[in-house]
């Protein structure tokens, strides 16, 4: 059995620094060999930086626990500041839209699932995963539009 400390020095294994966008985080997941559960530790930098531009998945929970600091949640119905020990659990589709901003620590845990599709209404963009590939949500097009027809026509 693998054990994981949260409050003990983290081993940090990927990041960001896009500003706006500046964090650390470490795969606990990864650390603890887990195969259907996923869950990686956020340490926002500073004031205002974000983890991820805001979002919700289509297909897939996650959960949001404060282990350090005071990061403000933005979700549908406003934004609220948090505190260590909170627990915010992120529901699939647009009623789970969420954004966590700094400063603090965070362990976001998933049922780590794929393929997913994850949307972002702030910018009209939907991403499939994997490959990994993102969308204008504008550039929709009918389900049936280049399939051939009856005479095998497009």
């Amino acid at each position: 059995m693998r054990q994981v400390n949260l409050l003990a020095h983290q081993t940090y294994d990927h990041g960001q620094m896009r500003t706006g966008y500046r964090w650390r985080g470490g795969k606990i997941a990864n650390q603890l060999k887990a195969e259907r559960i996923g869950g990686t530790v956020y340490d926002i930098l500073a004031d205002d930086e974000r983890t991820f531009p805001y979002h919700f998945h289509h297909g897939m929970e996650e959960w949001l626990i404060v282990v350090d600091g005071t990061p403000t949640l933005r979700m549908t119905w406003g934004e609220r500041e948090l505190r260590v020990g909170d627990v915010v659990c992120f529901k699939p589709g647009s009623e789970g839209a969420h954004q966590v901003r700094g400063p603090g620590t965070v362990l976001i845990v998933s049922a780590n699932r794929v393929p997913e599709t994850v949307e972002y209404p702030d910018s009209g963009k939907i991403a499939a995963r994997p490959p990994g590939l993102v969308f204008r949500t504008a550039d929709a097009v009918d389900y049936w539009e280049g399939e051939l027809d009856e005479e095998g026509s497009a």
